[in-house]
């Protein structure tokens, strides 16, 4: 007969454990604001609150400089943490990204959102939390631009369905074997263009 093992969780005393980052913060991000925790022995109140706005993102480096913090955690959550990451990561700061579910299966977390910066604060200084990959600004530039030529490129059709459709309700063109097909050609000055411009294709 088996028999069901027990799920109690060991507990680990992180007390015991070195610190490798002792000038980390760690960062509840939410929606509406981001919950922001420091060492204890930076300020007097080591757990501030900062609104998710522009403004109160640079407030909050400010303050994190003021405490004299260099590397900072937070949770991927949703696309919230994108707007922090770039101020932060535009002051200086050596910004890791973790996955919020790491951080929940790792001893000493919570899930109180004031306790838990605290303890992604801690989980950072003991080197515990490990960082997704972020590409550097020109990548994420260039990856940028090439989603939103891969969108256009998808989306063409659609949109060349849409401008048929209207143009058949305004009675602007007649239906060629069941569907108003357009056709388009290539611009033959386009050949007489510098190397790099090109022109519209033109409907025929």
């Amino acid at each position: 007969m088996r028999t069901k093992k027990s799920k109690a969780s060991k507990r680990v005393n992180l007390q015991s454990l070195p610190i490798l980052h002792p000038d980390a913060a760690g960062i509840d991000v939410g929606a509406k604001q981001h919950l922001v925790a420091v060492p204890a022995d930076r300020d007097p109140r080591p757990v501030r609150t900062f609104q998710a706005f522009t403004p109160e993102l640079h407030e909050l480096a400010q303050w994190l400089k003021h405490c004299g913090i260099r590397t900072v955690a937070l949770e991927s959550t949703g696309i919230y943490w994108i707007a922090l990451y770039e101020v932060l990561e535009q002051q200086g700061f050596e910004v890791r990204v973790v996955n919020a579910r790491h951080v929940k299966h790792l001893p000493g977390s919570t899930q109180t959102d004031v306790l838990k910066c605290h303890s992604i604060q801690q989980l950072h200084s003991f080197g515990l939390l490990n960082c997704s990959f972020r590409p550097d600004q020109q990548i994420r530039k260039l990856r940028t631009y090439q989603r939103l030529q891969d969108n256009l490129v998808v989306n063409s059709a659609q949109a060349i369905h849409h401008m048929q459709k209207a143009l058949l309700e305004m009675n602007a063109v007649r239906k060629r074997g069941g569907t108003a097909t357009r056709r388009c050609t290539r611009d033959p000055a386009e050949d007489r263009l510098p190397h790099g411009f090109h022109r519209p294709l033109l409907p025929t």
